[in-house]
């Protein structure tokens, strides 16, 4: 069974969570040869993440963008890590709560998602610039 690395650099996007399947897929060819197996999306970046959630309301985005600047606030006064400015700690730590990677199931060439899921990439820096993904693909060729 057959191993595939790549890299994938996705666009600069401001703060928020960004559905970003398409994208993805559009530089993840090594997909479309995979009978059964596995992708692993890794983030090389310690103030952004990655998770699986809702892909058809922006509503959903939008909650959670709100719902962890809540949990998360900048200019807390115990933060010492502050050189970068007010929202580079507060991205570290929902970059560490939501994780850096994502294991998803490849089924007939394609991410073997339910029907209303999708990839985000979790901005959590106001202007973080392009991100850097490495793309594992393991399985059998179709």
């Amino acid at each position: 069974m057959p191993w595939y690395q790549r890299q994938i650099t996705l666009k600069a996007r401001p703060r928020g969570f960004h559905l970003i399947t398409d994208e993805v897929m559009a530089q993840a060819p090594e997909i479309d040869n995979v009978a059964v197996g596995l992708a692993h999306f890794f983030i090389q970046h310690t103030s952004a993440s990655l998770t699986l959630n809702e892909n058809a309301d922006p509503d959903v985005r939008g909650d959670f963008e709100r719902h962890f600047n809540e949990m998360v606030p900048e200019n807390q006064p115990y933060y010492r890590h502050t050189l970068e400015g007010p929202d580079d700690m507060p991205a570290h730590i929902k970059a560490s709560l939501l994780g850096s990677g994502l294991t998803i199931p490849i089924r007939g060439g394609r991410l073997a998602l339910g029907t209303w899921q999708g990839l985000y990439l979790c901005e959590h820096r106001d202007h973080g610039g392009p991100r850097r993904l490495v793309l594992t693909v393991f399985g059998e060729e179709k």
